[in-house]
């Protein structure tokens, strides 16, 4: 009887010790729940209000770019006129010595001193110049520049050169805050901030490859080339243009993604230029009348509309009215489609298409060319 007794005893007194050691376990982790809670409400309070720590991390890569052209601009003498050609006969024409000067941004991109623009701000120029957000000058030599995109590397020697961290806009979500960086109107660097207000906003006219992220962040005149960036100081965009009828922001701002950039940016590097195929084709998609005489699987098609003399699809029998239905075997349905397949490809290759003419379906073979640039009006 007496064991059972100090047996019991035993059990209640080690479970009662179990339950002390839990209890205390529990408080002790309550206090460091509690106290990690504290620390990031503090972190949050304090940081909630400002984004000096993503402009801090990112600004010192974002410079202003000067770029300058020389060129003659054709006078008028008052000899040239009619009444005194019948005198003195014709005078010499007289010219004029100008200088036309861009201002734009542009963002270092790695520690080899290469630096991401726009084509715009520093195409035809005979000097370009960068100021650091130091105040450095330097010199920048131009190492190519893209019209489709309207991107441009150029390149400054400087040792320790800064660099900027790279995010990935294909990651971007309408709502997303953003913090856009350049040298508006020579100002010297600002920061403006806002939302992301769409993505691969296409067709727009400014160039040719279109895929711009839209954002009420204010870029203005000068803004062109400089970064776009999130909360977390990744550079997703270089500013690119802006959507005004005053010529001022009005909140419609356009960025090229970093991701097409780094693409390009890698090209012109390796190549001076970028390279990208050429089928020479005008087209647009199907009527809903055209559909309706259709059946082909899932795809509409796309129709031509013109040929480029001698290019590609002319040479290999292509012809307006023709619609095409595949690219090497893949099916097409936008004429969107076939530029982003058709650019992909190098110059020389071959490339098998499926057409429908009138009732008869075909299979032509075209020689890829290198697509010739367009330059557009801005």
């Amino acid at each position: 009887m007496l064991f059972n007794l100090k047996k019991t005893i035993f059990f209640i007194l080690r479970f009662s010790a179990y339950g002390l050691a839990l209890a205390f376990l529990f408080l002790l982790l309550s206090n460091n729940i509690s106290l990690i809670d504290k620390s990031f409400s503090s972190f949050f309070k304090l940081n909630r209000h400002s984004f000096n720590n993503a402009v801090e991390s990112t600004a010192p890569a974002v410079v202003n770019v000067y770029a300058s052209k020389v060129y003659q601009e054709k006078g008028h003498s008052v000899f040239g006129h009619p009444m005194f050609k019948q005198f003195f006969g014709t005078s010499p024409q007289l010219t004029k010595t100008r200088r036309n000067n861009s201002i734009g941004s542009g963002v270092i991109m790695n520690k080899a001193g290469y630096i991401l623009t726009n084509a715009h701000v520093i195409e035809n120029a005979e000097n370009i110049g960068i100021t650091l957000n130091s105040g450095e000058q330097l010199q920048a030599k131009l190492i190519g520049l893209d019209l489709d995109t309207d991107l441009a590397v150029i390149k400054i020697n400087l040792k320790n050169s800064p660099s900027i961290k790279i995010g990935d806009s294909s990651k971007l979500k309408i709502g997303d805050i953003v913090l856009a960086i350049g040298n508006p109107y020579n100002f010297g660097q600002t920061v403006t901030q806002g939302i992301v207000s769409a993505t691969s906003r296409k067709r727009r006219g400014i160039s040719f490859f279109d895929d711009f992220i839209q954002t009420d962040a204010d870029i203005n005149q000068g803004h062109s080339g400089g970064a776009l960036i999130n909360v977390y100081g990744e550079l997703i965009g270089i500013n690119t243009a802006i959507i005004s009828k005053s010529g001022g922001s009005e909140g419609i701002g356009l960025a090229t993604p970093i991701n097409q950039a780094l693409n390009v940016m890698d090209e012109i590097i390796k190549n001076g230029k970028v390279v990208r195929g050429w089928l020479g084709i005008e087209a647009q998609s199907l009527s809903g009348k055209l559909r309706s005489y259709e059946d082909t699987s899932g795809s509409n098609g796309v129709l031509i509309t013109a040929t480029i003399r001698n290019g590609p699809a002319e040479n290999a029998g292509i012809i307006p009215g023709d619609v095409i239905h595949s690219v090497n075997g893949e099916r097409t349905d936008s004429p969107g489609k076939i530029i982003d397949m058709i650019t992909k490809l190098r110059p020389g290759e071959k490339v098998k298409i499926k057409i429908l003419r009138g009732w008869d379906e075909q299979e032509l073979t075209a020689t890829i060319l290198e697509r010739p640039a367009i330059k557009f009006l801005r």
